[in-house]
């Protein structure tokens, strides 16, 4: 099993920054991608951004110049920097790890963290 701690979540006001930092520990090996998803009232989870272990990253099209991705590979931790913030940013905000295990495909998911972004 894979543990996902998030942290770095609260209330800012559109225009300000926040970073959010996500540690995987237990059974971690071979996980390839880890990301952010998030989630809003009313809405399905969407990603956000996300990063493979040899670095490259994909972005929601909502997100990208503001969001950068990142990941420690030694310590099992993806961090996503937000700039700019804007009220539609406001969501739960949910750490995601994923792997294939002897062909089995595993997603693991973080507990979230919210985000609320006042105007």
């Amino acid at each position: 099993q894979v543990q996902l701690v998030e942290s770095g979540g609260g209330l800012v006001q559109a225009g300000g920054s926040l970073r959010l930092s996500c540690a995987a520990s237990g059974i971690i090996f071979s996980i390839n991608a880890m990301g952010w998803y998030r989630q809003a009232p009313g809405k399905q989870r969407e990603l956000v951004a996300a990063i493979t272990t040899g670095g490259t990253t994909n972005y929601a099209d909502s997100v990208k110049g503001r969001f950068t991705i990142s990941r420690d590979n030694a310590k099992n931790t993806v961090y996503l920097q937000m700039n700019s913030l804007k009220p539609e940013d406001t969501a739960v905000y949910y750490c995601n790890a994923a792997r294939t295990v002897i062909g089995v495909p595993q997603v693991y998911w973080g507990q979230g963290t919210q985000i609320t972004v006042s105007s």
